[in-house]
């Protein structure tokens, strides 16, 4: 079982590796914080699949701290997003002047 899961990691990592790919290379900023939350759920799943296999319960809080750190980094490119928008509508005018 623990060769199994050992592979399956294995498979995640790679996966994550091809994420940072489009991390760097990515067109735009939506693509690369997908890849990002690529990473993080890929990173944790990995930590999962590893520390599962290699008996260390340690690592599965590891694997819930990058899950929380994807989650809030999705969460700070989603605000910073709707930001710009925010700013955007506070710069015209009500009465439809420039």
């Amino acid at each position: 079982m623990n060769l199994f899961l050992g592979i399956a990691a294995l498979v995640v990592l790679l996966t994550v590796a091809g994420g940072l790919v489009r991390i760097l290379r990515g067109p735009d900023d939506a693509d690369r914080m997908m890849a990002a939350q690529l990473l993080g759920t890929g990173g944790a799943a990995m930590m999962v699949l590893a520390g599962t296999a290699a008996q260390l319960p340690g690592m599965l809080d590891v694997a819930l701290v990058i899950a929380l750190l994807a989650a809030f980094a999705s969460i700070a490119f989603v605000r910073k997003g709707m930001g710009d928008v925010r700013d955007d509508a506070l710069d015209r005018d009500p009465r439809g002047g420039p």
